[in-house]
């Protein structure tokens, strides 16, 4: 028998009342997470990917938001609960590594602090073995001379340390589920390595499964099993990552994969997708892609659904003669 999904996303819909109008932040998501597994979602900026992880874990609070559907974790129905029977989920069953670590890390408190609140305020230690359990955990995601380190401030720290030290807090209570928000955002290319080698290692050792949102589509073929391609609050891909990187099926993961660089074409001029992202405030009902895609057609005013075979779907009218032909002629 197959397990139970870890996480079940059904439907999410964000919705913020402004005074230009309903801003529909999230229109319809659904994906799952299994045990010990890697979901990348991914898209550009604006794109819903945060908001439809904070609405998820009650981190919403605006009094002008309406958020809808379903999100199960580990069979339990999350969306909804007051703050009070979140507590022990947030930061205990789901860590979170927020996008800046300089901001998630209280300034006025040492790192040691901090994690030491969290293991005490979500396990039955004492303060002298919390103590020695975050030194551990520093000493798990690299921080050298941990027992000393431990007292220091979070200014003390280089940024790629900082996030080891936010990794660390989000891995301290051993979470069934690790939700990463664009982890390596600010970090030089060498640390955004080390950082991704490091979840990968740490997700062995603690077998949490992990969604991780970015932008970049190498950290997906890095380290994503399934992938989540989101348009304007909507999915527009879900798939495999082997089949989304190797088989794109939207063309808007064709332009997403596009703008990757690549050491054979280092002198070429990246790819780029046409016009700018679609206001939320002005999503139209067909095709939110319609507008920036140069394969658009008139059906593309009505709203394509999920559709696809094999587990890989996506929303777009194109029909698979069309794709290969598309596909065919941009690799010749």
């Amino acid at each position: 028998m197959p397990e139970s999904p870890v996480l079940k996303v059904s439907d999410l819909k964000v919705t913020f009342a402004t005074r230009q109008g309903p801003l529909r932040a999230v229109d319809g998501l659904s994906f799952e997470v299994a045990p010990k597994e890697v979901v990348g979602i991914v898209g550009e900026s604006g794109s819903g990917k945060s908001v439809s992880m904070y609405s998820m874990l009650g981190l919403v609070r605006d009094a002008n938001v309406t958020i809808t559907g379903s999100v199960e974790f580990q069979g339990r129905e999350i969306l909804g609960l007051s703050d009070k029977e979140m507590q022990p989920i947030r930061g205990g069953e789901i860590g979170m590594i927020f996008q800046d670590p300089m901001t998630a890390l209280t300034p006025v408190y040492t790192v040691g602090w901090q994690i030491v609140e969290q293991l005490r305020t979500h396990t039955t230690m004492t303060k002298a073995q919390a103590r020695e359990r975050a030194i551990e955990l520093l000493s798990e995601v690299g921080i050298p001379d941990p027992r000393k380190r431990i007292d220091h401030y979070p200014h003390e720290f280089s940024g790629g340390m900082r996030q080891r030290v936010v990794i660390a807090m989000a891995l301290s209570c051993n979470p069934k589920l690790l939700i990463a928000d664009e982890p390596t955002t600010a970090l030089d290319v060498t640390t955004q390595a080390q950082i991704l080698d490091l979840m990968v290692k740490l997700q062995d050792s603690y077998n949490s499964s992990i969604v991780i949102i970015t932008h970049d589509m190498g950290v997906i073929a890095e380290m994503a099993h399934r992938v989540v391609v989101m348009y304007a609050g909507r999915p527009a891909e879900v798939g495999p990552e082997i089949d989304v990187v190797r088989n794109p099926r939207h063309p808007y993961t064709w332009g997403l994969l596009g703008a990757v660089p690549r050491i054979e074409s280092r002198n070429d001029r990246l790819a780029t997708i046409p016009g700018n992202a679609v206001s939320p405030l002005d999503i139209p009902e067909g095709c939110a892609f319609a507008d920036r895609c140069e394969y658009r057609m008139d059906i593309c005013t009505k709203r394509p659904q999920l559709k696809g075979a094999n587990d890989h779907l996506d929303a777009c009218w194109l029909s698979d003669e069309q794709r290969v032909a598309i596909r065919t002629k941009a690799s010749s």
